[in-house]
């Protein structure tokens, strides 16, 4: 299992707008081969501060499947606007798994 993590600058008078342009665009990560559930999440201190949380079951279901699809192409294109900055992306793997850790709510601030 891998997770995504992505932390996303929203440009401060955009934040509710980005937050319903997120929740329109979803549908197209949670059809992705390999999705396994994902959380939006909002900063506590700096609350134009995102941080998009996506499990994969491979690595290579997000890169080689999902990045280069048209379905991840229509999912930033229905985001970008709303960015004050490129968003930048890492990946990392339970080192200590935890019990009660479940993304496949399919989560969303709202």
């Amino acid at each position: 299992m891998i997770y995504e993590i992505a932390s996303i600058p929203v440009r401060t008078d955009q934040i509710d707008a980005f937050k319903t342009a997120f929740g329109e665009v979803t549908h197209l990560l949670a059809r992705a081969k390999g999705y396994e559930g994902h959380l939006l999440t909002q900063g506590v201190e700096t609350p134009s501060l995102f941080s998009l949380i996506v499990q994969w079951q491979t690595l290579e279901d997000h890169t080689q499947v999902f990045e280069p699809s048209e379905d991840h192409l229509v999912f930033m294109t229905g985001l970008q606007a709303y960015f004050a900055a490129e968003p930048s992306v890492c990946h990392v793997r339970a080192a200590f798994p935890h019990q009660g850790m479940d993304l496949s709510a399919q989560e969303m601030i709202g």
